[in-house]
C-alpha cells in the first residue's frame, strides 16, 4: 500500500431521519475511518447497514446529520463542488444514455468536470485505449452490451483522472467475464495511486482486492483492519463466517 495523506477521512458521521413511529433512525450512527492513496478499502454489510448511505454521503449526494468526512482534503458538506472534482463514482444502477455513443457520453462528463479540449481529448484517446473501447466507441447506449455499458461507467467515472474513486456494488448481476473485467480495473486503478472505497457482497472479491475492510452492520463499523488482522482477531480464517458473526 502507497504511504501519504487520507483520501478519504470519515470522522463520527452521522445521518439520521425522523420516522413517524419510531421518531429518531439512524442510517449511519457515529462512524469513523479513513482510506489512502494506492488503497483498496473494502465496505462490507447487509442491506440496509448504512453502505451506500455512506457512500452518498461521500459522493455529495447526501448531506450528513453531524460529523465531519473529507474527500481529498475537502468537506462533503461546506466544499461539494471541490468533492466532486476529486471524485469518480460508479455503481450498479450508474445510467448510460440510450441515444448516446460511448465517445458522446464520456466526451459530455468530461465536459461536466470542466476539462479543457486539448486536456479531454487527450484523456478520451488513454482511457479508451486502457479499457479498449475503441472498437465500440461510436455504438450507442441503446446497442451495448452489459460489459460495453460498464467499461462507460467507469471511462465516465475517471475521465477527469480523480484521486479517489468509489465503487458501490459494480459487479452486482454480471456474468463472469464482465465481473473480472471490472475487478482488473479497478485493480488497475490502485496501481496507478488511486484511493478506492469498494463496496460488494461477493466475498471473494472482497479477499481478491481489498487491502483492508471495514464491517458495518445497523449504521456502525463492527471491525476495520486488513482481513489477516480480522481473522486473527476473531478466531475465524473463513472470512463469510467471520462476516456473519459481526453482523448477525
Amino acid at each position: 500500500m502507497t504511504q501519504g495523506a487520507a483520501q478519504i477521512q470519515v470522522e463520527n458521521l452521522v445521518k439520521s431521519f425522523r420516522d413517524l413511529r419510531r421518531g429518531i433512525v439512524y442510517a449511519v450512527d457515529h462512524i469513523s475511518f479513513e482510506a489512502r492513496p494506492g488503497e483498496i478499502l473494502g465496505l462490507l454489510g447487509p442491506n440496509g447497514a448504512g453502505k451506500t448511505t455512506t457512500m452518498r454521503i461521500l459522493c455529495t449526494v447526501l448531506r450528513p446529520t453531524g460529523g465531519r468526512a473529507l474527500v481529498a482534503g475537502y468537506d462533503v458538506a461546506t466544499e461539494p463542488h471541490l468533492v466532486r472534482q476529486h471524485i469518480g463514482f460508479m455503481s450498479m444502477n450508474t445510467a448510460v444514455y440510450d441515444r448516446m455513443s460511448a465517445w458522446e457520453l464520456v466526451e459530455y462528463f468530461g465536459r461536466l468536470y470542466g476539462l479543457s479540449e486539448e486536456r479531454l481529448h487527450q484523456r478520451m484517446e488513454e482511457v479508451f485505449e486502457t479499457l479498449q473501447m475503441n472498437n465500440f466507441r461510436d455504438t450507442l447506449g441503446a446497442k451495448m452490451s452489459t460489459g460495453m455499458r460498464q467499461k462507460v461507467s467507469i471511462a465516465r467515472a475517471i475521465i477527469h483522472d480523480p484521486p479517489v474513486l468509489i465503487f458501490d456494488e459494480p459487479t452486482a448481476g454480471l456474468d463472469i467475464l464482465v465481473s473480472r473485467a471490472v475487478l482488473e480495473n479497478i485493480e488497475r486503478l490502485r496501481g496507478l495511486g488511486k484511493c478506492v472505497l469498494f463496496s460488494t457482497h461477493i466475498m471473494r472479491e472482497v479477499e481478491r482486492l481489498c487491502d483492508r475492510v471495514a464491517i458495518v452492520s445497523r449504521g456502525r463499523i463492527q471491525a476495520c483492519g486488513t482481513l489477516a488482522e480480522l481473522r486473527e482477531q476473531h478466531g475465524e480464517n473463513d472470512l463469510e463466517e467471520l462476516f456473519y458473526q459481526l453482523v448477525s
